[in-house]
């Protein structure tokens, strides 16, 4: 499994700046992967709880795992698609996210339920990726494997990250799900891939966006593929690891 929390440690240190938990807080995680923003909150929040919420089974094994090592017991994990789970209404009095709203078939409807789950007044705070070409992380690595190749229609639409790119259409999305006070602050942070080449290559490939590139290779055009990967992970290999450049939003809003 892809380890995003350390791929994402830098941004981690900003959107926890950001939130500003208090103890008492009842905090909704969306799109919660493994756990650590959850975790984090429902240690800022004691006596106060957190939720996490992912569509991702082993995902969520390892977030409650890692929950009962660390031993939290105001804090609890759910399977479900926060576009259309009932949450309890009016309960929540911070939502967050990291990296976790962009795949939603309908933002608006989407952003709606979550909002009827958050208290009036609440916060709703999310990290969102920048526009693609604004991701070294992303265009370095599609160069190595495509070699200057367009993407097939397929993979293209499979890729949702960068859904919430445009500003203007996250302040429209968001003010029509019923939020207001909508500002998004630019975050410009590296994200991590691995020690040493070795291991960077290691987690490139368990990325989606990787294996599907790959698969519309032959043989032969991968293994080139692979070795074009090698010599610009080299490249990005700082002595203290592979880190590739980034930009994204910070995203805060209120419900109405």
């Amino acid at each position: 499994m892809f380890d995003y929390d350390s791929e994402l440690a830098r941004h981690q240190q900003r959107l926890w700046q950001a939130l500003d938990i208090r103890p008492g807080e009842r905090v909704l995680d969306i799109g919660c992967g493994t756990g650590q923003t959850t975790r984090d909150a429902a240690r800022a929040a004691s006596p106060g709880t957190a939720l996490g919420v992912d569509v991702s089974d082993p995902m969520l094994a390892r977030a409650r795992r890692q929950a009962e090592t660390e031993g939290l017991r105001n804090i609890d994990f759910v399977r479900a698609d926060a576009q259309t789970h009932q949450f309890a209404p009016e309960h929540f009095t911070l939502g967050i996210s990291r990296f976790g709203t962009m795949f939603f078939a309908d933002p608006v409807a989407a952003f709606t339920n979550i909002g009827r789950a958050l208290r009036p007044g609440a916060r709703f705070v999310q990290l969102v990726w920048q526009a693609a070409d604004r991701q070294e992380w992303h265009t370095a690595i599609r160069a190595a494997l495509l070699d200057g190749h367009a993407a097939s229609t397929a993979t293209q639409a499979a890729d949702g990250a960068f859904s919430l790119a445009e500003p203007d259409a996250v302040v429209d999305i968001l003010t029509s799900a019923g939020f207001t006070a909508v500002d998004l602050v630019d975050v410009h942070e590296p994200v991590y891939y691995g020690p040493d080449t070795d291991g960077a290559r290691t987690a490139v490939l368990q990325l989606r966006m990787a294996k599907e590139w790959l698969a519309e290779l032959d043989a032969a055009s991968a293994e080139r593929a692979l070795d074009r990967l090698g010599s610009t992970l080299d490249a990005h290999d700082t002595g203290g690891g592979v880190w590739f450049d980034s930009r994204a939003w910070l995203v805060s809003a209120r419900r109405a």
